[in-house]
């Protein structure tokens, strides 16, 4: 590996990437890695869904708070707290703590026994995952310079859309294969062994060394003056209210979408792993990379491409998804869809580019966990949990309204198909079912609506975006 130049004082700052272009790539591939298998584990149990919901006849509400509340809550907790660590202490062996940590409880919801206990594995998993992004963004700050970081950080939050396809090409079969509990064995284990690599691997490079000389030299900023000085950059807070929007949705999708398409075209956990939500990953990853190659290339002539770019994307995913989640066959919502996803996925690396972009070097990482907290707790949080306690309102309005009234109810109509059709015979059954379905669809196409707002704030954060930008983007 080529040689590494020697730390620079703190302040220092060079204009030019730390270490030799190979180096730079191989770490920014390798925290591209690491934040992959972040996703990996967190949406893992979307992709197994409709078992776990069978297997402990939960309500989609709950679900709901097992895959995005129970998460999201220690993971917006710890992640300021854990950012603070960042801004002084080193970064490298934060992440790699943090991935062994989230690792080995991802393997645990694999032998949990129920649902509070897959509720304190998913906790845990929350904990670890804290420790990710906001060093890691920090990390890739000090190793690329303002022209290439769009481009950097676009390739690096594609870790989101490739940790989809994964879980889902290989979380699917494995539990078609043999159940969910042994996804979450096979898919949590080796990230263990990845958290040691990290360790080793890594360099842990100065401070603000890949700045323009002349960027203000700041000393390490308390939380309160951190909050100080985002408090006078609008930018960042309207970035960080778009992003929650879209976060809003994305994650309330994700997680319901393998239930969606078993329950709406009686698909099988393999098939909607390996037909629906791999190609969906990849068109997600093509476009993140893509908006954020563009942006590279076009941000000197148009310098606030980074925010129109993903405002122009998700108004216009907003009527392909509504097609989709309407549509009267699986193929046709897939076609949609995988139009829908990689205008969406436009916003990824726009999101860090712009919230890191208007802080100081010495604010980054809190920077990111606060953005992070708010975008979580909005988005990953509330965002599953407002889409299964919608499918679980109109489920139960459709219920009845149907014929069986009297004799249904949520409870009774969460099971397996042919748990159903023994307890309460054909024609319950199919009400059960169908109205399952349908209140579940209702949920999402009304939830698509909430990135029309986002797109609108993606492109108002035009008006003030270069006035807030710490270092200029080209």
């Amino acid at each position: 590996m080529a040689s590494i130049p020697a730390a620079a004082a703190p302040g220092s700052y060079t204009g030019e990437g730390f270490g030799t272009p190979g180096y730079r790539n191989f770490v920014l591939y390798t925290l591209t890695l690491v934040y992959t298998l972040n996703f990996i584990d967190r949406v893992l149990i979307g992709v197994v869904a409709q078992p776990i919901i069978e297997e402990f006849r939960l309500q989609d509400w709950q679900f709901g708070l097992l895959s995005g509340f129970g998460f999201a809550l220690m993971y917006t907790l710890m992640g300021i707290p854990i950012a603070r660590l960042s801004e002084r202490y080193n970064r490298v062996r934060i992440i790699a703590a943090s991935v062994i940590l989230w690792s080995g409880m991802t393997a645990l919801c694999g032998v949990a026994g129920g649902f509070l206990s897959l509720l304190v594995f998913r906790i845990g998993v929350g904990i670890g995952e804290a420790g990710c992004t906001p060093p890691a963004n920090s990390l890739i700050a000090d190793y690329f310079p303002p022209r290439s970081r769009a481009r950097a950080l676009a390739i690096y939050s594609m870790g989101i859309t490739i940790g989809g396809v994964l879980a889902n090409a290989f979380g699917g079969p494995v539990a078609e294969l043999f159940s969910w509990r042994e996804a979450f064995l096979v898919l949590g284990i080796p990230g263990v062994l990845i958290g040691v690599i990290v360790l080793f691997v890594i360099k842990e490079p100065p401070r603000g060394y890949a700045d323009p000389p002349g960027t203000p030299v700041v000393a390490p900023l308390g939380f309160r003056d951190t909050l100080a000085e985002l408090a006078g950059k609008p930018s960042f807070w309207v970035n960080t209210i778009a992003a929650a929007l879209v976060a809003f949705v994305g994650y309330g999708i994700i997680n319901f979408q393998a239930a969606f398409f078993q329950r709406v075209y009686g698909m099988s956990v393999a098939e909607v792993a390996m037909e629906v939500a791999v190609p969906l990953g990849l068109a997600a990853s093509f476009g993140a990379f893509f908006a954020g190659y563009l942006t590279e290339r076009i941000s000197v002539r148009f310098p606030n491409a980074v925010a129109w770019l993903p405002g122009l994307g998700l108004l216009l995913s907003l009527p392909l998804y509504y097609a989709a989640l309407t549509a009267a066959s699986a193929s046709m919502a897939l076609a949609l869809m995988i139009v829908g996803a990689i205008l969406h996925y436009s916003y990824l690396g726009a999101q860090y580019t712009i919230c890191q972009g208007v802080v100081s070097t010495r604010s980054r990482a809190t920077a990111v966990a606060f953005f992070l907290f708010i975008v979580n707790l909005v988005g990953y949080g509330l965002g599953p949990l407002w889409v299964g306690l919608l499918s679980d309102l109109r489920m139960d309005a459709l219920l009845q309204a149907g014929p069986w009234a009297a004799e249904l109810s949520l409870a009774a109509c969460k099971a397996g198909e042919s748990e159903l059709l023994a307890s309460l015979g054909e024609a319950k059954a199919q009400a059960c079912l169908q109205a399952s379905a349908l209140g579940l669809r209702q949920s999402l196409t009304a939830t698509v609506f909430v990135l029309g707002v986002a797109g609108l704030l993606y492109l108002y954060l035009c008006r003030g975006l270069q006035r807030d930008l710490v270092a200029k983007l080209h």
